[in-house]
């Protein structure tokens, strides 16, 4: 192997050039996501530094719920024209792929960026998905517009005794001439996060070639999706934003407002100012000292010291909480928030019951709803990627020996997000009822419409018809029509 080498991060490797700003902006988005922010130090009343931890929303995770729920969900339908269709099919049944990949959307949207990776599983002879969030995915030739060769980095612990090994294997994707090259090195590490010593493959993986090359691809073995829009952040970085990158400030404001918000309530809670004299009193037999206390659960109650003894007034405290104050100004927060992140007016609302999306299916799918503005620049960069996926699939499948079709070309792939989701029901009956004026067949209503398969919606226009039959003959038998004259 040559001479050892060490890396602190992957970012340290010689072949990788990432910007290091870049993803010290996608960790931090990832603390944002996961809803971990530093504790909040102040000076209390004993002018004495103290920290607690502050009380949050956690509005990067609800806005990337948003997007992926309105983007993707399992009713999309992929379609592939050839012989590829049944390859494609089980591929990705298997993999589960509609129920991960709508998991995925979420995290993806947040972080800025999404990779997968199809391998050939050598037990079952099957081809797997992997999964690369943004923090793990780091670009080697680029532009851009587009992404060809890429490092993806793997973790794994071992416990040798009473120490924790920390394995890093690095896979990189490399095009040397017309072949595509897949390059595995794997490092050792005693300190979590750090990346180690570069070690022979033997140590933690038997079977795995440092070096596979792969003839007669078009395309890496990987698809990047990353979201719709402009680096503004990074103009020259191919590395996406996620949809909350340009709204930090914002979160912050929710974050801040919202904190405070339930200091007000912590510490509004009813206090009552009392001479000395009211309090229960017990004397120390040892020091002789009087000592006055309240009950153990008594926290309402706070004295006066030095009172005097005919003082017998009760003083209350208590301040009003600014309840209202506070609301509105999450909600204007709110307001400010769904500016910067493309998101219809109203979206989300703060109330007692916490923020909640207030936008009905029909009001998203509305010509001026900007949620289905933004949802449609979004659908344009899944759909590519997942056009993406299928050819990767195919080319490594033919590769590998367990594919032998013809490999599909974009145009024989669609990808239709026409979902229950997004479908206003009035609106779509109303189009079809055009259509069936043209001649379209009223079967094919029932079929999309109430989203049937070809052969229950044929039988369901038919027995209706049948019905209808029926009530017509009766009505005009109830009308005394004439019997036919033989």
């Amino acid at each position: 192997m040559g001479i050892l080498s060490t890396l602190e991060t992957v970012l340290d490797h010689p072949k990788i050039n990432g910007d290091k700003k870049e993803y010290a902006r996608i960790n931090r988005s990832l603390l944002y996501y996961e809803g971990a922010h530093p504790k909040i130090k102040y000076k209390n009343s004993n002018k004495n530094m103290v920290e607690r931890e502050p009380s949050t929303i956690n509005m990067l995770k609800k806005v990337a719920n948003e997007y992926a729920s309105v983007v993707f969900n399992e009713q999309c339908e992929i379609e592939v024209d050839g012989p590829a269709a049944e390859f494609i099919g089980a591929v990705f049944e298997h993999n589960d792929f509609k129920k991960n990949f709508s998991k995925y959307l979420e995290p993806m949207f947040a972080l800025g960026g999404l990779a997968c990776r199809p391998y050939l599983d050598t037990d079952t002879n099957q081809i797997e998905f992997s999964w690369a969030l943004a923090d793990a995915f780091y670009p080697l030739e680029s532009n851009t517009n587009n992404i060809s060769e890429c490092a993806i980095p793997f973790t794994t612990t071992r416990v040798d005794g009473k120490r924790t090994i920390y394995y890093t294997l690095l896979e990189f994707h490399e095009w040397d001439g017309g072949r595509y090259v897949v390059t595995n090195e794997l490092y050792r590490s005693e300190r979590e996060g750090a990346v180690g010593v570069r070690v022979p493959l033997s140590e933690l993986y038997e079977d795995l070639e440092e070096e596979t090359f792969f003839n007669n691809l078009t395309r890496p073995i990987f698809a990047y999706l990353k979201p719709s829009g402009f680096n503004n952040i990074n103009p020259y970085s191919p590395l996406g934003l996620g949809v909350c990158d340009n709204a930090r400030h914002t979160l912050d404001r929710i974050n801040r407002t919202y904190d405070e918000f339930d200091q007000e309530i912590k510490k509004g809670k009813r206090r009552v100012a009392v001479s000395e004299m009211l309090m229960n009193s017990t004397v120390d037999r040892e020091t002789g000292r009087v000592e006055q206390y309240f009950d153990e659960e008594e926290d309402i109650f706070q004295i006066i010291p030095s009172a005097n003894l005919d003082d017998m007034t009760i003083n209350d405290l208590t301040s009003d909480i600014r309840t209202p104050e506070y609301i509105s100004a999450i909600n204007y927060h709110l307001k400010t928030l769904e500016m910067e992140v493309g998101l219809s007016a109203g979206t989300f609302t703060f109330d007692a019951n916490g923020v909640r999306s207030t936008k009905t299916a029909t009001e998203v799918v509305s010509e001026n709803s900007q949620t289905y503005k933004t949802r449609s620049m979004q659908i344009t960069e899944v759909e590519k990627f997942i056009k993406e996926l299928v050819v990767s699939v195919c080319e490594l499948g033919k590769a590998l020996g367990v594919y032998s079709g013809e490999i599909p070309a974009f145009d024989d792939i669609g990808v239709s997000f026409d979902d229950g989701a997004f479908q206003d029901k009035d609106a779509q009956l109303a189009f079809y009822v055009k259509l069936v004026g043209l001649g379209y067949p009223v079967e094919k209503v029932f079929e999309k419409v109430l989203e049937l398969p070809e052969d229950e919606a044929l039988a369901l226009y038919q027995s209706g018809m049948r019905q209808v039959a029926n009530r017509t003959s009766g009505m005009f038998g109830s009308m005394g029509m004439p019997e036919e004259q033989e």
